[in-house]
């Protein structure tokens, strides 16, 4: 448990650790590529430490050095090797989905199994797309969850898929899958999600195309690749880490914070975008893009901000900042509507309860709905006991709800921050010092 309390204006710099999802990428495509692939600022959270636990379980060397530093001895596309026992994936929804599509291609099977929330989130929508692909997965207990049993085969086709949802982890596995295939694959998807697999697998060699169409729809395209070759790699600051800075720094009055090496791709900035809108101060400093990847310093001040909303294409860009963006709306004038989110409710959470309930106690008033939630803001929050039911962010958000609330929050079982942010409050602390 941690116990915050309202505070003092945030003031100095900090630097956000690695980008969560470039992590995982880094590591996986690393292991397949030929030669020796170098990350900085990787992040050393539970979720990635997973990936790194289950490449280890496949013969991949890996060191993890001081600092941020990891050297991935990969071994090839068809390097890897049978594991002696189930892969654990811990809490980690990108290492199971993405690396169901590499175990698709491997001679061998796998079990890939975590912890019961994991465990209880689904993986059909990646089940049905590398089946059509002539994968050999299956939902061991049939409920089209974790634990998945894979076959591994040498026969896998191209295909041509629409996602019904636009999701990064979907994209990922097809796409990963289709390195392996006898043809083109190609995914469509209703929006563009975030786009860091096809940047870095085009760095490691592979050939990723992107059309966008009129109706902002997007098809990416792979092509099937021989090999991939080892890069450098330096990991753009967490900008799903960075928003809770952001927002602690917007809503303690007095503030001002410089964050510094934020990746600010356009696929996952978009909640950069809607502080904006709601009045924030945000400046964009040495601004630069390596392998694609775009970064800026932000310089953040308090802010009065007001409601606005949030809906369509904007939520793929910002759906792990959303607990975030609604304790923003508690705290501004007038009302926020948050809809067509309904996939908050497959997260660590179903994340449209646990933040109603959580606002809820805090004094907030919100109402939820079936893909989203309306925020009446304006009301003065107070200290509680909030339970984050194990998840993130849920238990950083309502951290950040703290710092501007009356009286005395606790944060129950507040280590599972630890998942994508290990020295969290540690790092919330030294800014209000």
């Amino acid at each position: 448990m941690t116990q915050l309390t309202n505070s003092a204006p945030l003031r100095g710099e900090i630097t956000i650790p690695g980008d969560k999802s470039i992590s995982h990428r880094s590591v996986m495509f690393g292991a397949l590529s030929k030669g020796t692939t170098e990350i900085t600022n990787f992040l050393y959270g539970a979720d990635c430490l997973s990936t790194i636990g289950c490449f280890r379980q496949m013969g991949i060397d890996i060191e993890q050095k001081e600092e941020g530093r990891l050297i991935v001895h990969g071994k090839g596309m068809r390097g890897l090797s049978a594991p002696g026992s189930h892969l654990d994936v811990g809490n980690s929804g990108t290492t199971t989905r993405l690396i169901s599509g590499i175990l698709s291609a491997q001679p061998f099977t796998s079990v890939l199994s975590g912890d019961d929330s994991l465990n209880s989130r689904p993986m059909g929508r990646i089940i049905t797309p590398l089946t059509r692909m002539g994968a050999k997965i299956e939902s061991i207990r049939g409920d089209g969850c974790a634990p998945l049993r894979i076959d591994g085969t040498n026969s896998l086709h191209g295909i041509t898929y629409h996602s019904p949802v636009a999701s990064a982890q979907v994209k990922s596995s097809i796409l990963l899958a289709g390195l392996y295939a006898d043809g083109v694959t190609s995914v469509t998807e209703p929006v563009l999600s975030r786009n860091h697999t096809e940047l870095m697998l085009c760095k490691f060699g592979a050939s990723v195309s992107t059309e966008i169409s009129a109706d902002a729809s997007a098809k990416i395209s792979i092509l099937p690749c021989q090999e991939l070759y080892g890069q450098k790699i330096h990991v753009p600051g967490d900008i799903s880490s960075a928003a809770y800075f952001i927002a602690a720094a917007l809503l303690v009055p007095g503030s001002e914070l410089l964050i510094k090496n934020v990746g600010t791709n356009p696929t996952r900035a978009g909640i950069l975008k809607v502080c904006q809108d709601m009045g924030a101060d945000i400046t964009y400093v040495n601004e630069t893009a390596e392998g694609g990847e775009q970064t800026a310093d932000l310089l953040v001040r308090s802010s009065s901000l007001h409601g606005t909303v949030v809906e369509g294409r904007l939520i793929p860009t910002l759906i792990d900042e959303i607990p975030m963006i609604a304790v923003l709306a508690a705290f501004a004038d007038g009302t926020t509507v948050i809809r067509d989110a309904a996939e908050l409710k497959v997260k660590e959470t179903d994340r449209i309860r646990t933040v109603t309930e959580n606002l809820t106690r805090m004094g907030g008033d919100v109402t939820p709905t079936e893909d989203g939630m309306i925020i009446r803001g304006g009301k003065a929050l107070h200290g509680t006991v909030i339970n984050p039911y194990l998840d993130h962010r849920i238990a950083m958000a309502f951290s950040v709800a703290a710092l501007a609330s009356d009286g005395v929050t606790d944060i129950l079982d507040s280590s599972c921050v630890d998942v994508s942010y290990p020295g969290f409050f540690a790092s919330l602390k030294s800014l209000t010092v």
